[in-house]
């Protein structure tokens, strides 16, 4: 999944690149469509293959774990990014006050059932991107809502959907996003197109259940 992801990056950087220096950089909104959509692609081919129910549910479960995860993770990660710098504005900070902020986020985020091990309160100093790429975190969860609603699309079996998202793809920087997903019926300002990303892991999560024995 990891090569996956890391080579739609490339694929995406490759198309873009047309658009010139200034303009082929894709928008945080748009930054992780291509590597998400190409984990989807390979997860699903992946489970196609599968040939025992234990296989299909053990991929099912880990698709699951991680687009939760994704989504739910990120979305703590930037309202602690969000929370900091507000704090930060107001003056200088002692690495307690960061823990403690991280601490409550993470406490909002994943409720009273996990009990933290001692040394997380820390653990907002391993993730890089709240140094160098800022507020960067969302858009792995807007990029997950993003691709299971184009999925949901290119399952609906739209032929011209590859067209368009090699188009959407070679655009790069040059156009909103809005403008972009507008060829596939989908405007993200709309709650029904979280819906209809929400629903892909929810559809996952139904098949999962029903495999209970």
């Amino acid at each position: 999944m990891t090569l996956a992801h890391e080579l739609g990056h490339g694929v995406h950087q490759v198309l873009a690149a047309n658009q010139g220096e200034l303009l082929s950089s894709t928008p945080l909104t748009l930054a992780e469509t291509a590597s998400v959509f190409g984990e989807m692609l390979t997860f699903r081919k992946l489970l196609a293959a599968t040939k025992t129910k234990k296989e299909r549910k053990v991929l099912l479960a880990g698709k699951v774990e991680d687009m939760i995860n994704t989504v739910v993770r990120q979305i703590a990660f930037y309202d602690f990014e969000c929370k900091l710098h507000a704090a930060r504005a107001e003056g200088e900070m002692t690495p307690a006050q960061i823990n403690q902020i991280w601490m409550s986020v993470q406490g909002e985020s994943l409720g009273p059932i996990f009990e933290f091990m001692d040394g997380y309160e820390t653990f907002w100093s391993y993730i890089p991107h709240f140094v160098h790429s800022p507020f960067y975190v969302y858009a792995y969860a807007f990029g997950d809502g993003l691709v299971n609603a184009l999925y949901a699309v290119y399952e609906e079996g739209d032929p011209e959907f590859q067209s368009k998202y090699f188009d959407m793809l070679s655009a790069g920087g040059s156009k909103h996003h809005k403008e972009l997903l507008a060829p596939f019926g989908l405007d993200a300002s709309d709650p029904a197109f979280w819906d209809k990303g929400l629903n892909v892991i929810s559809g996952m999560i139904d098949e999962l259940e029903a495999m209970e024995d």
